[in-house]
């Protein structure tokens, strides 16, 4: 049975697309099926892989409303072994469609439910925000994912997703875990980025990844191009960060 992450942190510009995108693909590079889901109407995680999300038929909003199927939607092989459900900015009026429905938080965890056994990793990007969608994905996910920037505020709000996650567990998914905390834009040149990881250790009592992702020019540069950073530049520290980070989530599901 796959096992369901969601990529969550209410910050944005914290890397989150980011993380969903390659951490998906290098998944794929170890050899495992992949299904991608962009939960965000930014369409970001949609556009870097390759997908023009203003010209796709049937998106996530179409599927939530119950107005498509999984496999209308599901756009397979974006990258090898990874399909994707995509996204756009139509996305951003299922908050308010979706208010009247019952037991609304769970329609995301219904939908994969039923597509859930054709893969061994389903990766959820989820919005900069609290909102109905990120808790349809809470929901859903077996674990969180929290990307967290190395800069002076990466601390703030982070409580506040904590507790959102926690809240979750209590109501609406007892199984929900934190998968860990992965630092993002490291700047090795800077003592900030030193400081910050090591005040998140001394102050978070979550599992951090061993793997920093660094801030990295080519990763920057892939998504414009519609590439994971492992086809765009596959020898560049980036590529190889993100591949680290697939062996750690692979190896703690061993460890379990």
């Amino acid at each position: 049975m796959g096992r369901t992450i969601a990529i969550a942190n209410q910050k944005g510009g914290v890397g989150k697309s980011t993380t969903a995108i390659n951490l998906s693909a290098c998944l794929a590079e170890a050899g495992k099926r992949v299904l991608t889901v962009d939960i965000d109407p930014q369409g970001n995680t949609t556009s870097g892989l390759g997908t023009d999300k203003n010209g796709v038929e049937y998106t996530l909003y179409e599927l939530l409303l119950g107005d498509c199927d999984p496999k209308d939607c599901i756009i397979e092989n974006v990258v090898e072994r990874v399909d994707l459900i995509p996204s756009n900015v139509n996305l951003s009026g299922a908050e308010i469609e979706l208010v009247g429905i019952e037991e609304r938080e769970y329609i995301l965890k219904n939908v994969l439910e039923r597509i859930k056994e054709g893969y061994d990793y389903i990766i959820m990007d989820c919005p900069p925000s609290l909102s109905m969608l990120t808790i349809n994905a809470l929901t859903a996910a077996d674990s969180v994912l929290v990307p967290i920037q190395c800069e002076y505020y990466a601390l703030e709000g982070l409580s506040q997703l904590i507790h959102t996650i926690e809240l979750v567990q209590e109501r609406l998914n007892k199984k929900l875990e934190i998968e860990g905390v992965v630092f993002t834009m490291y700047d090795a040149r800077t003592n900030l980025s030193l400081e910050v990881v090591e005040n998140v250790k001394e102050n978070l009592n979550q599992n951090i990844y061993k793997t920093i992702i660094p801030r990295n020019v080519r990763l920057a540069e892939a998504p414009s191009y519609g590439l994971p950073i492992n086809m765009y530049d596959p020898k560049s520290t980036g590529a190889e960060s993100y591949r680290l980070l697939a062996e750690e989530v692979i190896n703690r599901e061993g460890g379990e």
